[in-house]
């Protein structure tokens, strides 16, 4: 019996294979016509498809002179329409021509899934007129994000103070640089409002209120050095940014040298966004394989979705001192068999100075044996060398950095943690690359 029931499964899943794959090319056959077409037509010229019809309630039109000049066009199955149901983020590949430099490749992102979008345009009718339908762009103008008129000077906390992660605790340092640094707008550099005009300004609300990310990586551009994919432009609903390379989880079985630095770089990356110049704690609340990238030339690792962003103004927090304000805060591990499980609270994050959040999401759903992705277990630094097995510190400083079992031992793990993968990515360097 137990022999049998292998063979059994064996063929109930050709027999599946197969049936998927007849499917498949029913479906084609059906859609020859529109295939056809999707191949002929660069839909990406489409007022509607992107959504710039329904300007202001867009992300920005810095970008439809390139949309609309056919500079921008899908990559070859990013065509085929009928794939998009399995495109469940809206999330594309394409090509960006210029004539001085070339083609290159880019990601077109919609920012949400469809049902998202549909629920941003029903939000926006029930705010205006308690309804869920109505004319979108008539209904931008009742709502709150065109009652900001250009007598307003600044975008102030009490205004947007919770609609989004990005602005969860704002100070007014951080919506200056918003403003400031906003790339929908041919006048950015100035935080005054009133130097943006009302289709802008919508449009920066509307971008803070349903997805922040476009403002992330704008008000802390990778140019500066911070760790985010650049912001390119945007187009109705559609928003370009820089392709990064091949998503964090294809490097998973990569060889053990390559993991050690990918490994130091994220732990950097929690160090930066926790730890900076500026005094922002940028904390990432959704961490996964699937958010970070890795460069093919240079090996960088990048966020490459930065939607759920909290910022923190340390400045801020050490000018009102709310209670505890100064002490040190553990993030509390919960051990969960689903995947990219965190435990957080954002109210902590605003209200503390030092906060461990980041060193705990990279370590428990990235690195730590507690990582589990796609079926897989073990974290990015799994199996490693015997002589590193055998030694144990490695495993001791995970287990530390991901569960704690010291008060404040995971600020210590994680700064051991740096050091010690830093001295594996030097020994790596140091001897010629094998398997």
């Amino acid at each position: 019996m137990l022999r049998f029931l292998p063979l059994k499964l064996g063929r109930l899943y050709r027999c599946l294979k197969l049936i998927f794959v007849i499917g498949l090319f029913v479906i084609l056959l059906m859609n020859t016509h529109n295939l056809l077409a999707s191949f002929q037509k660069n839909e990406l010229t489409d007022r509607r498809f992107i959504s710039l019809n329904k300007c202001p309630a867009c992300f920005g039109t810095s970008w439809c002179r390139k949309f609309m000049n056919g500079q921008i066009s899908f990559e070859t199955w990013g065509r085929l329409r009928f794939l998009d149901v399995f495109n469940v983020k809206n999330v594309f590949f394409a090509q960006y021509g210029e004539p001085r430099e070339g083609t290159r490749r880019i990601v077109l992102k919609r920012l949400g899934s469809n049902q998202e979008l549909t629920d941003i345009d029903q939000k926006i009718c029930k705010r205006a007129t308690g309804r869920t339908r109505c004319d979108l762009i008539q209904a931008m103008y009742k709502t709150e994000f065109a009652r900001l008129n250009g007598d307003v000077r600044l975008l102030t906390p009490d205004v947007v103070e919770g609609w989004s992660d990005l602005v969860h605790c704002p100070s007014q340092r951080l919506l200056d640089r918003i403003v400031r640094r906003y790339a929908e707008t041919k006048d950015s550099g100035s935080f005054l409002l009133k130097n943006l005009k009302d289709t802008e300004r919508m449009q920066l609300l509307m971008t803070l209120a349903f997805n922040p990310e476009p403002l992330v990586l704008q008000s802390f551009p990778s140019d500066e050095g911070w760790p985010f994919a650049k912001y390119l432009g945007a187009c109705g609903r559609m928003v370009a940014v820089n392709y990064v390379g091949e998503e964090l989880w294809s490097f998973f079985n990569a060889p053990w040298q390559k993991r050690v630095d990918l490994a130091k770089q994220l732990m950097d990356i929690a160090e930066q966004l926790t730890n900076n110049d500026f005094d922002f704690a940028l904390y990432l609340l959704d961490v996964s394989f699937d958010n970070f990238a890795v460069g093919p030339r240079d090996g960088k690792v990048i966020v490459v979705d930065a939607e759920n962003v909290v910022v923190a103004d340390k400045r801020l927090i050490k000018q009102n001192k709310p209670e505890n304000y100064d002490v040190w805060y553990e993030s509390k591990f919960e051990e969960c068999d689903k995947e990219a499980c965190l435990s957080f609270s954002k109210d902590t994050m605003c209200s503390r100075v030092t906060v461990d959040h980041n060193y705990y999401a990279i370590c428990q759903n990235l690195l730590s044996r507690y990582a589990v992705w796609r079926g897989s277990s073990g974290g990015l630094l799994h199996d490693p060398p015997p002589h590193i097995a055998k030694d144990g510190q490695l495993k001791v400083l995970l287990d530390e950095c991901a569960n704690p079992k010291k008060r404040y031992g995971r600020f210590q793990a994680a700064k051991d943690l740096r050091e010690y993968l830093t001295q594996l990515s030097s020994t790596a360097r140091s001897k010629p690359v094998t398997g």
